[in-house]
């Protein structure tokens, strides 16, 4: 299969993919083969990706935008070529919408501080989610705390889901701001977007969202969605990681004052005063990520080679096989029944410690995250201090399910 053409599902031939990731060719001391299931944390690297970051040091290492010199310009050409494959990947109107910044996290602190703080008075409101992981979270609060602002929260129906009801309760005129996940990165659920965004837009507030866990669940299109902001990192659709996107309409990009200051982000500067440079540049001053930023487009044209509509096809039927598993597994507890999951799994196994599940399979080569996921709010609503989380990424199989299964019946069965 050449990873330039759209395959359909049945073409996807898992195995020749796996073989592209050089991790999986490598075996711990004891043997057993690797099974990777913390794909929610960050997903594992192709090669094309590290190749694409090994090419530019190895032959045109150079800063971007500024020498006229070959490898100067052939690393300007290739970093700004990025920039164009994320505007395509999520359909933004224009390239001067695509600010690259080290992370999501980065990214939403960028907005709290350049969009948000500048125009927040006292009894103005942010509205957040139950289930926001504390990079979505924790920026909002303490801007709100700063400025005298009021948070609220959208919560959680018993199933995980967000209670609209609540939520259009809570929009008043004076609403900001939301800013709302994706996918839950802890429960796997999939939030309506375009309800949310257009309720928000009925009363004036802008809308961030965090999307780092849906760039492999489906195509985002941020034109459809009409949403003011949006955020992803690059390590987690395979490519490296201290890369990020942050998306956000041109109109509000442009009024906004630069998200930092150095070189690079000015056309003019003179004693008395600086004029800024034109968008994008004038949000990303110094010298930037720029392999991670070259990575970054490798890691989009692979995906594209994929399809992100195949990668999804194919996690999703590995969560149902595991939902149906586990359902019939005695002392095993799954957390939300959301009415879409993306492919990710939050479970308890009976009197047991999420960390001492996660470190016993970890002694047979099964890697899974346990703790609170960065989502203290979220464990407090599920009334657990954490969780076990399981989830898939395109070069996962339905063996990598029954390892974990397996595992998860010594786990039982040890400690009972």
């Amino acid at each position: 299969m050449k990873y330039g053409c759209r395959p359909t599902l049945d073409m996807l031939d898992v195995k020749k993919i796996k073989s592209q990731f050089p991790i999986f060719s490598q075996k711990p001391e004891k043997g057993a083969e690797l099974v990777y299931l913390d794909n929610a944390a960050t997903t594992q690297k192709p090669q094309v990706v590290i190749d694409a970051i090994t090419n530019y040091y190895s032959g045109y290492n150079s800063n971007v935008g500024r020498g006229t010199y070959w490898p100067a310009t052939q690393a300007t050409q290739a970093f700004e070529t990025t920039r164009n494959k994320v505007q395509h990947f999520i359909n933004a109107k224009s390239r001067k919408e695509i600010i690259f910044t080290s992370g999501t996290t980065d990214a939403i602190n960028k907005v709290v501080s350049a969009f948000l703080i500048p125009d927040l008075q006292v009894g103005d409101e942010v509205i957040v989610t139950e289930m926001e992981h504390h990079g979505n979270f924790i920026p909002w609060q303490q801007a709100c705390l700063r400025k005298g602002a009021t948070l609220k929260m959208i919560p959680l129906r018993e199933s995980g889901d967000l209670d609209h009801d609540v939520f259009e309760d809570l929009l008043t005129s004076k609403t900001k701001l939301l800013a709302i996940t994706a996918v839950s990165n802890a429960l796997g659920v999939v939030n309506d977007l375009h309800r949310l965004t257009s309720k928000a837009h009925e009363v004036g507030g802008k809308v961030l969202i965090d999307a780092a866990q849906l760039v492999t669940h489906e195509k985002i299109d941020v034109q459809a969605i009409d949403c003011d902001f949006l955020t992803f990192s690059g390590h987690k659709l395979f490519g490296p990681t201290g890369i990020g996107v942050l998306y956000g309409k041109e109109e509000l990009l442009e009024a906004m004052p630069p998200l930092s200051f150095g070189g690079g982000m000015v056309k003019k500067v003179t004693l008395d005063e600086t004029t800024f440079a034109d968008l994008p540049n004038k949000h990303e001053a110094g010298t930037s990520n720029i392999s991670g930023v070259i990575g970054l487009g490798a890691a989009i044209d692979f995906v594209n080679g994929l399809g992100v509509e195949n990668i999804h096809a194919h996690t999703r039927e590995l969560t149902e096989y595991a939902l149906e598993r586990l359902r019939e597994m005695d002392g095993v507890t799954v957390f939300g029944n959301p009415k879409e999951r993306a492919s990710l799994i939050s479970l308890a196994v009976r009197n047991v410690h999420p960390h001492d599940v996660s470190s016993f399979l970890g002694e047979r080569g099964i890697a899974i995250r346990a703790g609170h996921h960065c989502t203290q709010p979220l464990m407090d609503f599920l009334k657990v201090s954490g969780t076990c989380r399981i989830s898939f990424g395109i070069y996962n199989t339905k063996q990598d399910v029954d390892r974990v299964i397996e595992g998860l019946v010594e786990v039982r069965d040890f400690f009972a």
